[in-house]
């Protein structure tokens, strides 16, 4: 006999959050891209369904290189429906792309600078 494992509540909680679909929003999270994919691109792709604000492939600071996703911004909720109806499952530069609303960023994860005086200066000799 088999028993069914139950996952703690709060785990439940977090997959359920994160399995949960975005709320509408004009920024689309575009995944999947190819290597070749460029800002300019993806902005020609998604302009057939409306008009696009911003497009952004997001890339490597060190190599340059597409990182494999980005961001596309339309002037509508409209046209952003219009967006992921017209090209989530769809090729573009023969990779099979992925779109959907655009999660905003959480609190923890942006950038704060903050002023740590508890941590020791940064030494080329390492710690001592």
């Amino acid at each position: 006999m088999a028993m069914a494992m139950r996952l703690p509540a709060i785990t439940r909680a977090v997959t359920e959050v994160a399995n949960s679909p975005a709320d509408p929003s004009t920024n689309l999270f575009v995944s999947g891209l190819s290597k070749r994919t460029t800002s300019e691109g993806l902005r020609t792709a998604f302009a057939q369904f409306g008009e696009v604000a911003d497009a952004k492939v997001v890339t490597d600071r060190v190599s340059g290189y597409s990182k494999g996703f980005g961001f596309v911004r339309y002037a509508t909720l409209e046209d952003s429906a219009k967006g992921i109806a017209g090209m989530d499952g769809k090729f573009l530069d023969g990779w099979v792309i992925f779109a959907e609303y655009a999660r905003p960023r959480e609190q923890s994860q942006s950038y704060q600078p903050q002023n740590n005086m508890s941590r020791p200066p940064y030494s080329p000799y390492g710690n001592r």
